[in-house]
């Protein structure tokens, strides 16, 4: 390994332009966010090192063997996180092993944009979007921060800067000019427009920025020159293994994406990632999960991310049978939002593995969703799933076993229906129990509103909700009426106050209701707000029983005793729904309290 002579930024950010530096497969995407970009910047215009890097110089016979991805330059977390594809001559080229992040930082900064969802923005509308690009204000120091920031480097969108016209505090100078600015003479013509030729400030500070990007050579660069790939890939994980964990699944992305004939595998799999990840309300599943469910789904026996696993003969079958599992794990990921699930309320994503697992062993399609004859699988699937996600430590340690062990259950019993009774058992085994226990009822009661578990706890004890609807997580008891402010002018002592608090947030205070239901309810005392949802004393009754509501308080005097009543009640129910005998056939039970065709309506809907 050598040490290259150093570069400057401008000099390398032309060899990015020109391919002549690549990533290779192996590489992760970009992860940066914007405050890391602004104090790379800032490191530099102070003059600081900015890190050392490690390329591969890769022969073009060696080349021709691997896949390789040019530099981000216009990054958008909404349609373009993705490395460009390169189809590269036979040429030499040099891979960049360590400091692409860096790179792809500058490159941003000096030549490109990006674009991060601005708040409270739709996640699924390019205008939430907007294009940012690197700024650097000319008329002073930043201001004080805890980063310990010393110059004004800011990402700001075209609208910022318009609004930004009459600051008198801020000139706003775009970076990209300095990257293609051939001599400082150029910024100075530039603060000349400005009104700022004569502000010492703002010479002294773009010069010094141009001298750091096109005169100071300071970038050091080791080169690998050994082809072994086995050793490259020894060296890029050792280098790797600080910071940002790497992850096997980006060197099976790099061995897949030159092994698959079919397909690019990176493409592939990423495309799949972003579809499921769109379903219903919106997942986060990860390139890991999607390519663990690969593995598993394939049938390649040994699914743990190490890179013996990853050879030409399973990379072959992956390949092969991409579509189908692609479209399981589509089919998974809408049984999942069909349940109620979503980013905010799926606690594990890897329950998506097994679920998509039996869907592609039976060979079942999107008519599955919605069949009527498939109702009670899916109440039992719905059921287990739900379980599996109340319970504590079934998807931490020990996964790959576990899903192996799953795998073969399904494999042997889940030819004619989902099996429950065997999948529990083989849990058990691995001392993943399902079984309720008095310190798993605990646990689950003391859920908070806002928490990721508590939505599969009110769907798996409330099987009448129909989840393929939209149901809000909602306080019986509004939390307005439980205000300390409001409670002290109605009287309550603080001790009083403090044991209303404790309790206005957890389980026994909580329902399931449709969006607009519980919309419409806001902060109304909970018995006034049903006697009008359900005026008739056969419907009152109904939605009392099936929420586990023994009283409705009239006012915050009633709440504690309200809640210590449902929180009981909730026990009781609790060790019934969960019952490993009991839970499968509740669930049937449940869907069947809406009636035939109104059930039907709902599956088909």
């Amino acid at each position: 390994m050598g040490h290259l002579p150093a570069k400057t930024i401008a000099a390398t950010l032309r060899g990015i332009q020109t391919n002549d530096f690549v990533l290779p497969a192996i590489q992760r995407e970009y992860v940066w966010k914007p405050s890391q970009v602004v104090r790379l910047f800032d490191s530099i215009l102070r003059g600081y090192p900015i890190g050392s890097f490690l390329a591969w110089r890769i022969d073009p016979e060696t080349s021709e063997k691997f896949k390789f991805y040019g530099f981000m330059k216009d990054y958008s977390q909404f349609d373009n996180r993705h490395n460009p594809d390169l189809d590269l001559p036979q040429k030499q080229i040099t891979a960049v092993l360590d400091g692409q992040q860096r790179l792809t930082s500058l490159n941003i900064g000096l030549r490109g944009s990006y674009a991060v969802r601005e708040k409270y923005a739709r996640h699924n509308s390019a205008r939430g979007y907007p294009a940012r690009r690197l700024y650097l204000n000319v008329l002073g120091e930043a201001p004080s921060n805890e980063a310990g920031l010393r110059y004004d480097f800011r990402l700001l969108t075209d609208e910022q800067i318009r609004d930004s016209d009459g600051d008198t505090s801020h000139t706003w100078y775009p970076v990209t000019k300095i990257f293609n600015a051939t001599n400082p003479m150029d910024t100075m013509q530039d603060l000349a427009q400005l009104g700022l030729g004569n502000n010492g400030f703002a010479i002294q500070v773009l010069g010094d920025l141009f001298n750091a990007v096109h005169a100071k050579e300071s970038l050091q660069m080791y080169e690998e020159t050994d082809q072994d790939v086995e050793r490259v890939l020894d060296i890029f994980i050792r280098v790797n293994s600080g910071g940002t964990t790497l992850s096997y699944s980006d060197l099976l992305l790099s061995i897949a994406t030159a092994q698959w004939k079919e397909r690019d595998a990176r493409d592939a799999i990423h495309g799949l990632v972003d579809s499921l990840n769109n379903t219903g309300a919106g997942f986060s599943f990860s390139q890991d999960v999607v390519l663990k469910a690969g593995l598993m789904l394939a049938g390649i026996n040994d699914i743990a991310f190490k890179v013996k696993n990853f050879t030409t003969e399973n990379m072959t079958v992956l390949d092969q049978e991409w579509d189908e599992i692609g479209d399981s794990l589509k089919l998974a990921a809408g049984l999942l939002s069909d349940f109620g699930l979503s980013d905010a309320t799926l606690s594990a994503k890897s329950v998506i593995i097994p679920v998509a697992y039996y869907l592609h062993s039976r060979g079942l399609g999107d008519g599955y969703r919605v069949a009527v004859a498939q109702k009670s699988d899916r109440a039992m699937m719905r059921a287990w799933v739900l379980r599996s996600l109340i319970a504590r430590g079934i998807w931490g340690s020990g996964l790959d076993t576990l899903l192996r062990d799953l795998r073969a259950v399904l494999h042997e019993h889940g030819q004619n229906g989902f099996p429950v009774t065997e999948l529990e058992r083989a849990m058990a085994a691995r001392g993943k129990s399902l079984a309720v226990s008095d310190e798993l009822v605990e646990d689950i009661l003391d859920l908070s509103y806002g928490g990721a578990r508590t939505f599969a706890v009110l769907a798996m004890l409330f099987d009448h909700v129909d989840t393929r609807n939209q149901f809000h997580v909602d306080h019986v008891f509004p939390k307005a009426l439980l205000n300390s402010k409001r409670l002290r002018s109605q009287g309550f002592s603080a001790e009083d106050i403090e044991a209303m608090g404790e309790r206005r947030d957890l389980l026994a205070n909580l329902q399931l209701l449709p969006g607009p239901e519980n919309i419409e309810k806001s902060a109304t005392a909970p018995s006034e707000w049903a006697a009008h949802a359900y005026p008739t004393p056969d419907a009152m009754d109904s939605y009392l029983s099936l929420n586990e509501l023994t009283t409705l308080p009239h006012d915050a005097h009633a709440f504690v005793d309200f809640f210590e009543a449902r929180q009981a009640a909730l026990a009781e129910r609790i060790r019934r729904k969960l019952s490993s005998s009991v839970a499968t056939s509740a669930t049937v039970e449940g869907d069947e309290q809406l009636g035939g065709s109104e059930l039907d309506a709902a599956m088909e809907g």
